[in-house]
């Protein structure tokens, strides 16, 4: 695709076992299905699909395709996506290469190019299956790389995005695998978070943990800062780490997403 840049140097063996941990761990054992969710193919190459699962409220409600985090799956969304449901809001959550019920492996490079035949595909399916138009996009941690690709490619077609627990310094803990060339030519582009952000003028919710040891709560705070949206907000969750987030802040975090879905859809 035309929009893509050179990402090969981040796609080294060092980096792809920390960023895709599941799909490079030998103990990983592929899920069987999705609990409670109709299950979607989307094709992102030649012999390659995407399982995604799709947990449904009504037609008539306003849907989130939803990125996920690097050490989860789509069949880790059941319990998650009765909380939406509650809250009016239909879930779609799409996997990485090599998770869940999908085929191949994950490399940045593919990660990026599969969030837009992702898009696509769920589009697809919301078109012909009636639901009603209007589509937020929402990542969470490493899903906010796809997440914020697809905005800043197709914000036109998004009523808003949803980044919690995101990345403004994409994968900068690993930087030092790469030679001082590379990490030049991969800055020299819009390939940060941050940088992307500032095109995307659709309205903007970040939530974050404030005692994230993962990705620390400045992360967010920068892609706030960074937003070009002229309706942006940002949740900061007390005492929340990377992966209590949803749990210790669960009414603000959830009142927070129903509240701009409603909003907009």
């Amino acid at each position: 695709m035309s929009h893509e840049s050179d990402l090969s140097p981040l796609d080294r063996p060092e980096i792809l076992e920390t960023v895709f941990p599941l799909a490079y761990s030998p103990l990983y054992s592929q899920a069987a299905s999705f609990p409670g969710a109709s299950t979607h193919f989307i094709e992102v190459e030649a012999g390659i699909r995407i399982g995604c699962g799709f947990w449904v409220r009504g037609k008539e409600f306003p849907t989130i395709l939803y990125f996920h985090g690097n050490g989860e799956e789509v069949g880790d969304h059941e319990w998650i996506a009765q909380l939406y449901m509650q809250k009016g809001i239909n879930l779609f959550v799409a996997d990485y290469r090599g998770y869940g019920l999908s085929g191949g492996r994950p490399t940045i490079t593919n990660m990026v190019r599969d969030s837009h035949a992702i898009f696509q595909g769920f589009k697809g399916i919301i078109e012909t299956e009636g639901f009603r138009p209007g589509i937020f996009v929402m990542g969470r941690s490493l899903g906010s790389f796809s997440t914020m690709e697809i905005a800043y490619h197709h914000q036109e077609e998004l009523k808003g995005i949803i980044i919690e627990s995101g990345s403004a310094n994409n994968f900068r803990r690993l930087w030092g695998y790469l030679e001082d060339g590379e990490r030049e030519r991969l800055l020299a582009g819009n390939f940060l978070n941050k940088d992307k952000i500032r095109s995307v003028h659709i309205p903007t919710r970040i939530i974050h943990g404030e005692c994230d040891q993962i990705l620390p709560v400045q992360e967010g705070l920068e892609l706030y800062e960074s937003s070009g949206a002229r309706d942006k907000d940002i949740l900061v969750v007390a005492g929340a780490d990377h992966n209590d987030l949803m749990i210790r802040g669960q009414r603000e975090y959830f009142d927070k997403i129903e509240e701009f879905v409603k909003k907009y859809a």
